[in-house]
Protein backbone atom coordinates (compact mmCIF):
# COMPACT_ATOMS: atom_id res chain seq x y z
CA UNK A 1 0.00 0.00 0.00
CA UNK A 2 1.47 3.37 -1.01
CA UNK A 3 1.58 6.43 1.24
CA UNK A 4 -1.43 8.06 -0.46
CA UNK A 5 -3.64 5.07 0.30
CA UNK A 6 -2.38 5.07 3.89
CA UNK A 7 -3.36 8.72 4.26
CA UNK A 8 -6.86 8.22 2.81
CA UNK A 9 -7.48 5.13 4.95
CA UNK A 10 -6.27 6.82 8.13
CA UNK A 11 -8.30 9.98 7.59
CA UNK A 12 -11.50 8.01 7.09
CA UNK A 13 -10.97 5.48 9.89
CA UNK A 14 -9.73 8.14 12.33
CA UNK A 15 -12.73 10.34 11.63
CA UNK A 16 -15.16 7.47 12.24
CA UNK A 17 -13.41 6.43 15.46
CA UNK A 18 -13.38 10.01 16.70
CA UNK A 19 -17.07 10.42 15.91
CA UNK A 20 -17.99 7.89 18.59
CA UNK A 21 -18.44 9.95 21.77
CA UNK A 22 -18.30 8.81 25.37
CA UNK A 23 -21.30 11.05 25.97
CA UNK A 24 -23.40 8.51 24.01
CA UNK A 25 -22.82 6.02 26.83
CA UNK A 26 -23.48 8.66 29.50
CA UNK A 27 -26.75 9.57 27.78
CA UNK A 28 -27.76 5.91 27.56
CA UNK A 29 -27.05 5.34 31.27
CA UNK A 30 -28.50 8.58 32.62
CA UNK A 31 -31.23 9.39 30.14
CA UNK A 32 -29.88 12.95 29.92
CA UNK A 33 -28.77 14.43 26.59
CA UNK A 34 -25.47 16.01 27.61
CA UNK A 35 -25.17 17.83 24.29
CA UNK A 36 -28.34 19.80 25.01
CA UNK A 37 -27.41 20.82 28.56
CA UNK A 38 -24.81 22.98 30.29
CA UNK A 39 -22.24 24.32 27.83
CA UNK A 40 -23.98 22.58 24.91
CA UNK A 41 -21.16 20.23 23.90
CA UNK A 42 -20.63 16.49 24.21
CA UNK A 43 -17.24 16.48 25.92
CA UNK A 44 -16.15 15.19 29.31
CA UNK A 45 -16.02 18.63 30.94
CA UNK A 46 -19.64 19.34 30.04
CA UNK A 47 -20.67 15.87 31.17
CA UNK A 48 -19.10 16.70 34.54
CA UNK A 49 -20.99 19.99 34.74
CA UNK A 50 -24.31 18.37 33.78
CA UNK A 51 -24.11 14.93 35.42
CA UNK A 52 -21.25 15.07 37.93
CA UNK A 53 -17.70 13.79 38.12
CA UNK A 54 -18.58 10.09 37.84
CA UNK A 55 -20.24 10.47 34.46
CA UNK A 56 -17.61 13.02 33.46
CA UNK A 57 -14.87 10.51 34.29
CA UNK A 58 -16.64 7.80 32.28
CA UNK A 59 -16.91 10.06 29.23
CA UNK A 60 -13.26 11.10 29.61
CA UNK A 61 -12.05 7.49 29.84
CA UNK A 62 -13.96 6.49 26.71
CA UNK A 63 -12.74 9.51 24.75
CA UNK A 64 -9.17 9.00 25.96
CA UNK A 65 -9.41 5.31 25.14
CA UNK A 66 -10.47 5.77 21.53
CA UNK A 67 -7.45 7.97 20.82
CA UNK A 68 -5.09 5.65 22.71
CA UNK A 69 -6.32 2.42 21.10
CA UNK A 70 -6.47 3.87 17.58
CA UNK A 71 -2.83 5.02 17.66
CA UNK A 72 -1.53 1.88 19.39
CA UNK A 73 -3.28 -0.30 16.81
CA UNK A 74 -1.73 1.72 13.99
CA UNK A 75 1.70 1.40 15.60
CA UNK A 76 1.27 -2.37 15.58
CA UNK A 77 0.19 -2.39 11.92
CA UNK A 78 2.99 -0.08 10.79
CA UNK A 79 5.64 -2.15 12.56
CA UNK A 80 5.69 -4.70 9.75
CA UNK A 81 5.69 -2.18 6.88
CA UNK A 82 8.67 -0.88 4.91
CA UNK A 83 7.83 2.79 5.49
CA UNK A 84 10.55 5.02 6.94
CA UNK A 85 10.47 5.87 10.63
CA UNK A 86 9.55 9.49 9.91
CA UNK A 87 6.72 8.42 7.60
CA UNK A 88 5.37 6.08 10.28
CA UNK A 89 5.60 8.84 12.88
CA UNK A 90 3.79 11.32 10.64
CA UNK A 91 1.03 8.79 9.99
CA UNK A 92 0.52 8.38 13.75
CA UNK A 93 0.04 12.14 14.08
CA UNK A 94 -2.25 12.16 11.05
CA UNK A 95 -4.45 9.45 12.53
CA UNK A 96 -4.52 11.33 15.83
CA UNK A 97 -5.59 14.51 14.07
CA UNK A 98 -8.35 12.61 12.22
CA UNK A 99 -9.66 11.22 15.53
CA UNK A 100 -9.81 14.71 17.05
CA UNK A 101 -11.51 16.15 13.96
CA UNK A 102 -14.05 13.32 14.08
CA UNK A 103 -14.66 14.06 17.75
CA UNK A 104 -15.03 17.80 17.15
CA UNK A 105 -17.06 17.61 13.94
CA UNK A 106 -19.09 14.37 13.84
CA UNK A 107 -21.49 14.05 10.91
CA UNK A 108 -24.37 12.82 13.08
CA UNK A 109 -24.11 15.82 15.41
CA UNK A 110 -24.33 18.26 12.50
CA UNK A 111 -20.55 18.73 12.73
CA UNK A 112 -20.77 20.14 16.27
CA UNK A 113 -19.33 17.72 18.81
CA UNK A 114 -16.76 18.13 21.58
CA UNK A 115 -13.38 19.85 21.74
CA UNK A 116 -10.99 16.90 21.56
CA UNK A 117 -9.04 17.33 24.80
CA UNK A 118 -9.60 13.84 26.22
CA UNK A 119 -8.86 12.18 22.89
CA UNK A 120 -5.63 14.18 22.59
CA UNK A 121 -4.49 12.86 25.97
CA UNK A 122 -4.92 9.27 24.76
CA UNK A 123 -3.15 10.04 21.49
CA UNK A 124 -0.17 11.66 23.24
CA UNK A 125 0.25 8.70 25.61
CA UNK A 126 0.12 6.28 22.67
CA UNK A 127 2.71 8.18 20.62
CA UNK A 128 5.13 8.60 23.54
CA UNK A 129 4.10 7.93 27.14
CA UNK A 130 6.66 10.49 28.38
CA UNK A 131 5.03 13.22 26.31
CA UNK A 132 1.66 12.06 27.60
CA UNK A 133 2.82 12.23 31.23
CA UNK A 134 4.28 15.72 30.86
CA UNK A 135 1.24 17.02 29.00
CA UNK A 136 -1.24 15.48 31.43
CA UNK A 137 0.69 16.75 34.46
CA UNK A 138 0.75 20.28 33.02
CA UNK A 139 -2.96 20.07 32.22
CA UNK A 140 -3.81 19.18 35.82
CA UNK A 141 -1.30 21.56 37.45
CA UNK A 142 -2.10 24.63 35.33
CA UNK A 143 -5.84 23.99 35.61
CA UNK A 144 -5.66 23.81 39.41
CA UNK A 145 -3.45 26.90 39.64
CA UNK A 146 -5.59 29.06 37.33
CA UNK A 147 -8.96 27.38 38.15
CA UNK A 148 -9.71 27.40 34.40
CA UNK A 149 -9.66 24.17 32.40
CA UNK A 150 -9.03 26.09 29.18
CA UNK A 151 -5.61 27.32 30.32
CA UNK A 152 -4.57 23.78 31.21
CA UNK A 153 -5.80 22.54 27.84
CA UNK A 154 -3.68 25.10 25.99
CA UNK A 155 -0.60 23.90 27.89
CA UNK A 156 -1.46 20.34 26.83
CA UNK A 157 -1.37 21.42 23.17
CA UNK A 158 1.81 23.40 23.73
CA UNK A 159 3.41 20.21 25.06
CA UNK A 160 2.44 18.43 21.85
CA UNK A 161 3.89 21.24 19.72
CA UNK A 162 7.09 21.40 21.77
CA UNK A 163 7.57 17.64 21.46
CA UNK A 164 7.33 17.72 17.67
CA UNK A 165 9.75 20.67 17.44
CA UNK A 166 12.42 19.12 19.65
CA UNK A 167 12.10 15.35 19.23
CA UNK A 168 10.90 14.66 15.69
CA UNK A 169 12.53 15.07 12.30
CA UNK A 170 10.89 16.60 9.26
CA UNK A 171 8.03 19.04 9.45
CA UNK A 172 4.78 17.09 8.98
CA UNK A 173 4.36 16.19 12.64
CA UNK A 174 5.03 19.77 13.71
CA UNK A 175 2.60 21.10 11.10
CA UNK A 176 -0.14 18.75 12.29
CA UNK A 177 0.52 19.74 15.92
CA UNK A 178 0.28 23.46 15.08
CA UNK A 179 -2.97 22.93 13.16
CA UNK A 180 -4.45 21.05 16.12
CA UNK A 181 -3.36 23.84 18.48
CA UNK A 182 -5.01 26.48 16.29
CA UNK A 183 -8.13 24.32 16.02
CA UNK A 184 -8.25 24.06 19.81
CA UNK A 185 -8.10 27.84 20.15
CA UNK A 186 -10.90 28.17 17.60
CA UNK A 187 -13.07 25.57 19.36
CA UNK A 188 -12.56 27.33 22.70
CA UNK A 189 -13.45 30.84 21.47
CA UNK A 190 -16.61 30.87 23.58
CA UNK A 191 -14.60 29.86 26.66
CA UNK A 192 -12.18 32.73 26.07
CA UNK A 193 -15.08 35.17 25.83
CA UNK A 194 -16.66 33.77 29.00
CA UNK A 195 -13.36 34.13 30.86
CA UNK A 196 -13.16 37.72 29.66
CA UNK A 197 -16.74 38.36 30.85
CA UNK A 198 -16.26 36.48 34.13
CA UNK A 199 -18.91 33.86 33.29
CA UNK A 200 -16.71 30.82 32.58
CA UNK A 201 -17.35 28.09 35.21
CA UNK A 202 -14.45 27.70 37.63
CA UNK A 203 -13.19 24.15 38.07
CA UNK A 204 -13.38 24.44 41.86
CA UNK A 205 -16.97 25.70 41.70
CA UNK A 206 -18.11 22.86 39.45
CA UNK A 207 -16.52 20.20 41.65
CA UNK A 208 -17.86 21.80 44.83
CA UNK A 209 -21.36 22.06 43.40
CA UNK A 210 -21.45 18.45 42.30
CA UNK A 211 -20.04 17.28 45.63
CA UNK A 212 -22.77 19.15 47.51
CA UNK A 213 -25.45 17.74 45.18
CA UNK A 214 -24.30 14.15 45.68
CA UNK A 215 -23.98 14.44 49.48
Amino acid sequence: MNITMWIIMLLLSGYLIGSFHGSFIAQWLSGVKVKEQGLKNSGASNATIVLGWKYGSLVALIDIGKGLIAVLLLQYILHSTSLTFESKFSLLFLLGAAVIIGHNYPLWMKFDGGKGTASLIGIMFAIDWRMGMVGFALLIFVTLITDYLLVGVLFLYLTLCGYTFWFTEGYWSSLIAIILFLLAIWKHTENVLRIKNGTEPLVSSVLKKKKMTSS
